[in-house]
């Protein structure tokens, strides 16, 4: 059971729990010196929702197309980084 947590998590917990916590570390730091606020990152997710709704959703035109361009980078880093990682 801690064999497949460790393999899920790529670390043992631990270690994953402080390198998330260096990373937001970071990520907190860099957000504070471009002064964005998370509740910011949360209202302009509600107001997208909102514009969504609002607008027909014939947005969604745009986000199914925004989708697909990114799935094409994203789909096959993914395949290679885990074929990589299966070898080890």
């Amino acid at each position: 059971m801690a064999g497949d947590v460790n393999r899920f998590l790529g670390d043992s917990p631990a270690r994953t729990v402080l390198k998330l916590m260096v990373v937001s570390l970071i990520v907190g730091f860099l957000m504070a010196i471009f002064g964005v606020d998370p509740w910011d990152l949360v209202y302009s997710i509600r107001n997208f929702i909102l514009d969504i709704w609002h607008s027909g959703f014939a947005a969604l035109g745009k986000i199914g197309d925004y989708l697909i361009l990114g799935a094409t980078i994203v789909i096959p880093i993914f395949i290679i980084l885990r074929i990589f990682s299966y070898r080890r």
